[in-house]
């Protein structure tokens, strides 16, 4: 088969499209022939040196994957060869097949074609786990998002306007604000212009926002403590703004505040199906009554994948860029 591989570290460059062995589905796994795959920060980073895959995962690229199962390991059940799934992976989602644990499999969603599918695995996964999961928001609350039109801030809009909280969003340009307020996002915060403390300040009566969905890491760390509510969740999922930042524990203390810090990539087998599990309970219902959809910028064709590296390096989508195989 072939798949992108990545010799050296370094820029968009460094992906290359290559022939490499077929990957064979061990016990408790499937293999699926993928259909799409989508650009990540995660991939970037790995790309870049700075992300290697846990031991044992797929060498290649890729975080989620659409596409048919081709073949059955030992020990699975509930699934056929032909049915047609997305997946969230460790890794591989970049090359023609993949073999994935049978836990971390979806259905495609009905009403969802399945290149499209591909948009959905780790955006839906990363938001129910964080949003939901470990930071309980519920409806009446007010989230805040950062990066609102990133695939993982569009699904987070849609899901939390599902449940009935409201939701406020920063982003870099008018263009990416109006997206986000035709998802329904309800609180528009250009970061570039606007001090996004005040704002939601402003937004909620001095109460702050509940629940916040963190990209950013160390830039946003004390501004984001200075936006929560009294019994508010910091939920830290990136670090685009680095890695070390100052807590002012007296500011947490005063607001009986909780951050939470989590990756999926390299959590335990268990606890990704569980979350899997969740999303399919609560998550593919939504998608399937028309109220939460995908949001797709664009798909090129996997082996134009430093094109898509490119795209998303720039911020320059909305929502996911997608790799289609031939």
């Amino acid at each position: 088969m072939h798949a992108i591989t990545i010799p050296e570290p370094g820029g968009p460059e460094a992906l290359v499209w290559d022939e490499v062995p077929d990957p064979v589905a061990g016990e408790g796994e499937v293999l699926v022939e993928v259909v799409a795959s989508a650009v990540n920060r995660a991939d970037v980073l790995q790309r870049q040196g700075f992300y290697n895959p846990p031991p044992g995962a797929s060498p290649y690229p890729g975080l989620e994957c659409s596409g048919r199962i081709a073949a059955l390991g030992p020990g699975v059940a509930g699934w056929s060869v032909g049915d047609e799934v997305c997946a969230l992976l460790t890794g591989g989602g970049y090359a023609e097949k993949v073999a994935v644990p049978a836990g971390q499999l979806l259905p495609v969603p009905e009403g969802i074609d399945l290149e499209r599918a591909a948009a959905l695995p780790e955006v839906t996964c990363t938001v129910w786990s964080n949003v939901f999961m470990i930071s309980h928001l519920r409806p009446g609350e007010t989230l805040l998002v950062h990066g609102g039109s990133s695939g993982i801030g569009t699904m987070a809009i849609q899901l939390a306007k599902a449940v009935g909280a409201k939701v406020a969003v920063t982003a870099g340009t008018e263009e990416k604000l109006r997206r986000c307020a035709e998802l329904g996002a309800d609180i528009l915060v250009n970061y570039r212009e606007q001090d996004f403390v005040e704002e939601i300040k402003k937004a909620t009566d001095g109460a702050g926002a509940d629940v916040i969905l963190d990209n950013m890491g160390a830039k946003y760390l004390e501004r984001n403590i200075r936006s929560l509510a009294v019994n508010g969740r910091l939920a830290i999922i990136g670090m685009q703004g680095g890695v070390k930042g100052e807590l002012n524990i007296g500011a947490l203390l005063s607001k009986r505040a909780a951050i939470s810090a989590t990756t999926l990539r390299a959590r335990p087998l268990g606890e990704k199906a569980a979350i899997v599990s969740a999303v399919r309970e609560h998550v593919w219902p939504l998608i399937a009554a028309g109220h939460v959809r995908p949001v797709v910028d664009r798909a090129l064709p996997m082996s134009d994948a430093p094109a898509g590296h490119r795209v998303v390096e720039e911020s320059g989508h909305i929502g996911k860029v997608l790799l289609t195989t031939p």
